[in-house]
């Protein structure tokens, strides 16, 4: 059976993307996810995003990370999907039912309400989200916010000297995240302009994350160090992030789509059956 994907990126951060809302798909494996993404044996990519149809929402999106673990949310993947669809739409995701519709350049998607409880990102025990008071070697203070998915947020002064690649799977493997953590490691560079670097869960250290950017523009709104509305730069490029007075984050910015393909599912299957 042939498989129709687009593959798509946002900020660098880049996606295979099937769409099974018309039915024809086999049922998506973790490991046929991970050998889809294989950069060397597979078409490649951070996430692989299925599309679905939905009883909640116009239609779902699934997430499955590169390791093959299935996921709750992804901003840079919703701004894609909105792309691809052409039109505004409801999607529901394990995250909750997100907002998106396409823009000139890209998209908006309102990712929903922040969650702040200890219990909600989850960590193992109760203590203040805000100013968590553990640390790991120089990152320490961090602030905890689920987005959809969970997130743990480091201010410092410069995020190229941190050795993300070295503490952020130290951080997202502890036990004080159950469910494992993406981590974030930001510099306030003025009231409407943040420089951040994701590790991200199931993936390792990324271009861009859009999840990772409202976490931690949210983490830094409710410190008082930047306004409600400010610009995100990761290495793949810029976000722009809003926490609107009823409790929303909107997140805009670029998706592009590289291009369109084929392929064998039992190529796939085979490879999740060994």
């Amino acid at each position: 059976m042939r498989i129709s994907f687009t593959k798509m990126h946002g900020l660098g951060n880049d996606f295979v993307v099937i769409d099974g809302r018309e039915g024809g798909v086999p049922a998506m494996t973790a490991p046929a996810a991970a050998a889809l993404a294989n950069r060397t044996t597979g078409i490649g990519c951070d996430q692989l995003i299925l599309l679905e149809p939905s009883e909640a929402a116009d239609f779902r999106m699934r997430i499955f990370n590169q390791d093959g673990g299935e996921v709750e949310a992804c901003g840079n993947a919703s701004r894609a999907v909105a792309l691809l669809h052409g039109a505004p739409a409801s999607v529901e995701t394990d995250g909750g039912v997100i907002a998106l519709e396409p823009v000139l350049g890209g998209a908006r998607v309102d990712m929903g309400q922040p969650r702040f409880g200890w219990e909600d990102i989850p960590l193992a025990y109760a203590m203040d989200t805000l100013n968590m008071p553990v640390g790991w070697g120089v990152l320490e203070n961090s602030a905890a916010v689920n987005v959809g998915n969970p997130h743990v947020v480091f201010f410092v002064e410069n995020v190229d000297a941190v050795a993300l690649d070295q503490l952020g799977p130290e951080i997202e493997h502890d036990p004080l995240f159950p469910q494992r953590i993406n981590v974030n490691v930001a510099s306030v560079e003025g009231r409407d302009a943040i420089r951040l670097r994701v590790w991200e869960r199931g993936v390792g250290l990324t271009r861009a994350c859009g999840t990772g950017a409202c976490a931690t523009a949210v983490a830094a709104m409710r410190r008082g160090l930047v306004d409600r509305e400010v610009a995100v730069t990761l290495p793949g490029g810029s976000l722009m992030i809003a926490w609107s007075e009823d409790d929303r984050i909107v997140m805009t910015g670029p998706a592009t789509t590289s291009f369109t393909g084929t392929f064998e599912w039992n190529d796939y299957a085979g490879d999740a059956a060994s």
